[in-house]
């Protein structure tokens, strides 16, 4: 049976991976971005032009809206919640405007789409999800605070829910990235704090889905930043705070 996955921030290098690595697998895919352009290359370059696209934009009401139609039309196996943006520099300095989109984009799309998915997968008890957080969720991060925020609460939301969903044999999975080789720091103005060394999109993802496939309920990629959660899980948090303002030299 042909299994189908929808990929959110499709055109993105992390998302651009997914639907490579997705399509290997065999599935129909939905891919969805702001742009229709990118999205027309993407899906004839990658998969021959069989993938579907969507172009919406999830920093309005109607780009949320367009993509929970599509996860309410049909029979979805996968929901790869991947689209995210962050912003660099002191909140009170930052646009406002910016900063709430930012948290539609990363937070309620997330969310109001994930509700959508779940209702539909345990209703037919399977499928699985995907939430890309970050390892910016593991503290407070001066300089990017409505990021690291928005990532802690796409964390903690989705192993919340997948513990919920687990019983309804739906398995949902938090993603949690360093840096990776894509125009995140380009896109957040934040160049300055990109210490390189980022990894491979193509690892990260084969990294999720292996995941996956054994059912966890969370993962840190690289490995190394699991001892970097160790350590700052034993620290007060103001005071990782002060550290990590230090280090980006605002402190």
């Amino acid at each position: 049976m042909t299994r189908t996955a929808v990929i959110t921030g499709a055109t993105g290098g992390i998302g651009r991976a997914f639907t490579q690595a997705l399509h290997d697998r065999g599935y129909e895919l939905v891919l969805t971005g702001r742009s229709t352009e990118k999205l027309t290359e993407l899906s004839g370059s990658v998969t021959g032009g069989t993938a579907r696209t969507v172009a919406a934009d999830l920093g309005t009401q109607e780009g949320i809206d367009a993509l929970v139609a599509v996860l309410e039309s049909g029979s979805v196996d996968l929901l790869v919640n991947n689209a995210g943006f962050g912003t660099h520099g002191e909140f009170a300095t930052l646009d406002l405007d910016r900063e709430l989109e930012e948290l539609t984009v990363n937070v309620r799309a997330l969310m109001t789409l994930t509700h959508a998915a779940l209702r539909s997968m345990t209703a037919a008890r399977r499928g699985a999800i995907i939430n890309i957080a970050s390892v910016a969720s593991l503290q407070p991060l001066p300089s990017m605070a409505t990021y690291s925020a928005s990532k802690a609460f796409v964390d903690r939301f989705t192993l919340a829910v997948g513990a919920e969903a687990r019983k309804h044999g739906v398995h949902v999975l938090s993603v949690n990235p360093g840096p990776v080789d894509t125009d995140f720091f380009k896109v957040a103005n934040a160049s300055a704090i990109d210490m390189g060394r980022s990894a491979k999109p193509a690892d990260l993802v084969a990294a999720s889905l292996a995941a996956l496939d054994a059912k966890r309920a969370r993962i840190v990629f690289p490995r190394a930043y699991y001892a970097l959660e160790r350590i700052v899980g034993l620290l007060p948090q103001s005071l990782t705070a002060r550290a990590a303002n230090l280090v980006s030299g605002r402190g």
